[in-house]
C-alpha cells in the first residue's frame, strides 16, 4: 500500500517548527548527510495520520531504530513506557548530554526508553561522527 502523499507546504512547515533539526538527537540538517526525513510520531501502521501534529523530522537512522514503535521499555525500571514526542515534549526534560558531548543521556524512563529504542547512544556510525563534530565545536547543541 501506497504511504499517504504529505503536502509541500506541511512538509515546510514541519521542517520550520522543528527548526530544521532532529527532534530525537538534535542534529541540524546542515551536519547531516542525509536529508532527515518527515516522521510520524505515532506511525501510520498504528492508525497514525500525517496530520501535521503527527509529524516532525527524524535522522533517517533513527527514524528507522523507531519503525512502527510507540512504546519502549525503560531499562532502569523496566516498565513500558511512551516513547519521547519531540512535537509536545522538551528534549531537555528527557535527556542531556554527557560530558563528552557524544553520548544521549535519558534522565527519565521516556528519555531512557527511547535512547535505547532508538539506539541514541550506542550506534557506533552516530558516535564516531558526533565524535567529530565535537572536535570541530559543532556539537553537541546549546539548547
Amino acid at each position: 500500500m501506497a504511504r499517504p502523499y504529505i503536502p509541500i507546504e506541511v512538509e515546510r512547515r514541519v521542517r520550520v517548527t522543528a527548526r530544521n533539526r532532529c527532534g530525537y538527537c538534535l542534529s541540524p540538517q546542515h551536519l547531516v548527510m542525509a536529508r532527515l526525513e518527515i516522521e510520524h510520531i505515532i506511525p501510520l501502521a498504528k492508525k497514525g495520520s500525517n496530520n501535521e501534529s503527527n509529524l516532525w523530522l527524524a535522522c533517517p537512522l533513527y527514524n528507522r531504530y523507531k519503525s512502527d514503535k510507540t512504546t519502549g521499555i525503560d531499562p532502569e525500571t523496566g516498565e513500558t513506557v511512551l516513547l519521547f514526542n519531540p512535537s509536545t515534549q522538551i528534549w531537555s526534560e528527557h535527556f542531556r548530554w554527557a560530558e563528552d558531548g557524544i553520548v544521549i543521556v535519558g534522565l527519565t524512563p521516556i528519555g531512557r526508553a527511547t535512547v535505547s529504542v532508538l539506539h541514541l547512544s550506542d550506534d557506533p556510525d552516530a558516535l564516531v561522527v558526533r565524535s567529530y563534530w565535537v572536535q570541530a565545536g559543532w556539537h553537541p547543541p546549546n539548547d
